[in-house]
């Protein structure tokens, strides 16, 4: 089994780019990798339940469908940059991934060390 991370940065005011990101990260699991997601930037945005139930991609899905997958599943690792978050009042409660711990870019940077590819948006 590979560990893959999927770092986001990308924001909501990039439906497709967006949803596409989480689209990938719910194919890992779905191929039976080990997921290891990172999100970060505008990407924090994503994370919370208006765009979980608004953001939907061209091609590439609805955000809430990726979530809910990416929610079920028992391998997945999930961080997203609490800098990043905080400078963009979301709060520890608004995150909507389950099990989703705040990082910063030392966190980050350990991931990339640790994982066997990065693919990020």
């Amino acid at each position: 089994m590979a560990k893959i991370l999927v770092h986001v940065t990308v924001g909501p005011s990039d439906p497709t780019k967006a949803a596409l990101a989480f689209f990938v990260a719910r194919a890992v699991i779905e191929e039976g990798q080990q997921l290891v997601l990172f999100v970060a930037g505008d990407g924090v945005h994503l994370l919370t339940a208006k765009s979980a139930a608004s953001v939907e991609g061209l091609g590439s899905g609805r955000l809430s469908d990726h979530f809910e997958a990416i929610n079920a599943a028992t391998t997945t690792e999930i961080y997203y940059s609490g800098m990043s978050a905080e400078v963009r009042n979301i709060a520890p409660d608004d995150i909507v991934l389950r099990g989703a711990t705040p990082g910063n870019p030392n966190k980050l940077v350990q991931l990339i060390a640790e994982c066997d590819k990065v693919i990020s948006y």
